[in-house]
């Protein structure tokens, strides 16, 4: 991963050069990158977050800041499992896991901010029925709080139903993710190959 991470780097460098007349297949890979880069958080911020200290000079590994089809789908993966993990420290366990599996870490770090404050009550309790219900045991009306005491408080009444339901969601929300991405920067450069196509067939006629 780690090797095939560095011929992506390669390329996304020599994209930065004045480019040919000869456009190259790795040129149409930027319309998908813009996109997602809008989504993502400032390198600075990432590397100033002082609960990410703990990695070190790690965190100046360039490969971990490339973004491309391979390292990007993996940050989705990675940023949406961690998202339904009920543990606090969510961000660390997200870049962890991100250098780990060597992929984009702004964009797996900031990927966890889909259970926020706001949608955190939602998203848990959704997650605590659904396992409540592949358990088939009564689900329990709770507030949810990402701590350790709330865990240690409730892990003998809830703990079982709100682990299945996170790991299902989880697993369901990285798979969807990670083919979703890939999916859809395979779709940008068939169409932008084919556009380029037409452009070349109206420039010979």
């Amino acid at each position: 991963m780690v090797i095939q991470a560095n011929v992506d780097c390669s390329l996304q460098l020599q994209q930065k050069k004045p480019a040919s007349n000869n456009v190259s297949r790795e040129s149409y890979f930027y319309m998908p990158k813009k996109i997602i880069k809008r989504f993502m958080p400032d390198h600075e911020v990432i590397k100033r977050q002082k609960a990410l200290k703990v990695f070190g000079n790690v965190l100046y590994n360039p490969n971990l800041w490339c973004l491309n089809r391979r390292s990007a789908s993996g940050a989705f993966a990675v940023g949406l499992f961690m998202a339904f993990v009920p543990l606090p420290s969510q961000m660390i366990m997200s870049a962890g896991l991100a250098i780990a599996c060597g992929v984009n870490l702004p964009l797996s770090v900031a990927l966890v901010w889909v259970s926020n404050p706001v949608t955190m009550p939602v998203l848990f309790y959704f997650a605590y029925k659904l396992g409540a219900w592949v358990l088939q045991v009564p689900p329990q009306n709770f507030h949810f709080e990402l701590s350790w005491d709330f865990l240690l408080d409730q892990m003998t009444t809830i703990g079982p139903s709100l682990l299945l339901g996170c790991l299902i969601c989880g697993v369901v929300s990285a798979a969807l993710g990670y083919f979703g991405i890939r999916t859809f920067w395979r779709y940008s450069v068939v169409r932008s190959w084919q556009q380029r196509k037409i452009r070349i067939k109206l420039l010979k006629k």
